[in-house]
């Protein structure tokens, strides 16, 4: 029992400093957040307003268009790169183990900086890039990608160069720990391609790919970085989203509308995460 309280003792010093710093950088400013989300004012002079400034921010014009593109970019983006992803790592899984160097090419657009992988797409994408000179050269018209409705697609196509090495890298650790025997009795008992995939493949891998769609979620936010200074505080409408609205409410300073846009990005994103990982749980209680 004095070993079983020591080692509780320990856990809980060791995971200390990280509770300690998730309560002071995370936890309490959204706290403040949310409080500023029902006031309305500056200083000592705010006051008490309820939801009204959720009605404010909900009957916007603007919010709404931040809103659809950001639910569109995740709806088109997640399925993609998860798709591509899984290819990519079913083909590269009898490789995995040979290659070392296979994980930092693959990871390498994830790491490269944000002003490189801007300076790519304007020189792929831009007025006088390489793709308008190839159908000039061609004698097609040339288009604006990065200020017309093609943007939206460019910076999809971004997302996923971006960062499907690191969605490689994830389920290809999930892979590699399914053991060959299931597949060579699969085959014995004359099991297609399909049958192992879906009867063998699948059902171990539910919590790789929710990790794996998790991540991509993450990333997803992360590529508003590219795309402001791809397009600035007013780019297209077709890639205008919800962190743009959050940008120019705090360039504004109309703190409310921050701190709302702030409080619904966040809990789209949490029931996002929690239907993903209800899911991934009766599959998998499902299995056993």
């Amino acid at each position: 029992m004095k070993l079983s309280a020591k080692n509780a003792r320990d856990g809980y010093l060791l995971v200390a400093p990280v509770v300690l710093g998730c309560l002071l950088f995370y936890a309490l400013p959204f706290l403040l957040v949310l409080r500023r989300s029902v006031m309305r004012g500056v200083g000592n002079s705010q006051t008490f307003v309820g939801l009204a400034n959720y009605r404010t921010v909900l009957n916007q014009e603007l919010f709404r268009l931040a809103f659809w593109n950001t639910m569109r970019f995740l709806l088109v983006g997640l399925p993609l790169i998860l798709v591509v992803s899984f290819a990519v790592a079913l083909l590269l899984r009898a490789q995995a183990q040979k290659h070392r160097l296979l994980k930092s090419v693959l990871l390498f657009p994830y790491i490269m900086p944000v002003i490189g992988v801007v300076l790519v797409v304007d020189l792929l994408f831009g007025g006088a890039g390489l793709l308008n000179g190839a159908l000039s050269a061609l004698g097609l018209p040339v288009s604006d990608w990065l200020h017309s409705s093609s943007s939206f697609w460019v910076a999809e196509a971004l997302y996923l160069w971006k960062n499907t090495g690191y969605s490689v890298i994830l389920l290809l650790s999930g892979l590699v720990t399914i053991p060959e025997d299931h597949y060579g009795a699969a085959r014995l008992d004359g099991a297609t391609a399909w049958q192992r995939f879906r009867y063998i493949t699948m059902p171990q891998m539910w919590y790789s790919i929710f990790f794996a769609v998790v991540f991509s979620l993450i990333n997803a936010f992360k590529c508003f970085r590219e795309i402001f200074l791809i397009g600035g505080t007013s780019p297209h409408e077709d890639i205008y989203m919800l962190q743009h609205f959050i940008s120019n409410s705090f360039e504004h300073l109309s703190y409310p509308k921050l701190a709302v846009a702030s409080v619904l990005l966040l809990l789209v994103v949490t029931a996002a995460f929690a239907l993903l990982y209800g899911w991934v749980r009766r599959k998998e209680e499902f299995r056993a």
